[in-house]
């Protein structure tokens, strides 16, 4: 299993933030995603506890799966389906409030199958401490 954290300031209020992450039809201003829908609603807000999000990015197709939501400190998510098939064990994104705004931090514990997961996952982090596909989203970020 590999874990990728990303961390970012981003100048806005914790809550605008936490709203922006949350609501993944954002993500396509990267130019990794290439669609992103909400599929299901959750309980008690739309991006709450329950609901199913489907991404397409560069890398594969992913069904995700909000498994706890505590707004705006943190939301925890599960991958449960994907192509290329990969297990995923955790991904969560917590938002702490600091002097320049909201400190975000992105975890993901996964598996790709190589060699096309290998490369994906383990890569971005060995060129440059960031880690591709997620700094551009976090990037796009207000």
């Amino acid at each position: 299993m590999e874990t990728v954290t990303v961390r970012r300031v981003i100048a806005a209020p914790i809550a605008d933030v936490f709203e922006w992450c949350a609501t993944s039809t954002h993500y396509t201003r990267s130019p990794f995603v290439l669609r992103a829908r909400l599929a299901r609603p959750g309980a008690g807000a739309p991006y709450g506890v329950g609901a199913v999000r489907l991404h397409t990015w560069l890398i594969g197709w992913f069904r995700e799966r909000i498994t706890a939501c505590n707004a705006p400190c943190d939301f925890d998510y599960v991958v449960d389906r994907s192509f290329p098939p990969a297990r995923h064990e955790l991904g969560r994104m917590t938002f702490t409030e600091v002097a320049e705004g909201t400190l975000v931090v992105w975890t993901t514990v996964c598996q790709v199958p190589a060699p096309f997961g290998a490369d994906a996952v383990r890569g971005p982090r060995k060129i440059g401490g960031g880690a591709a596909p997620y700094t551009p989203i976090l990037s796009g970020c207000f």
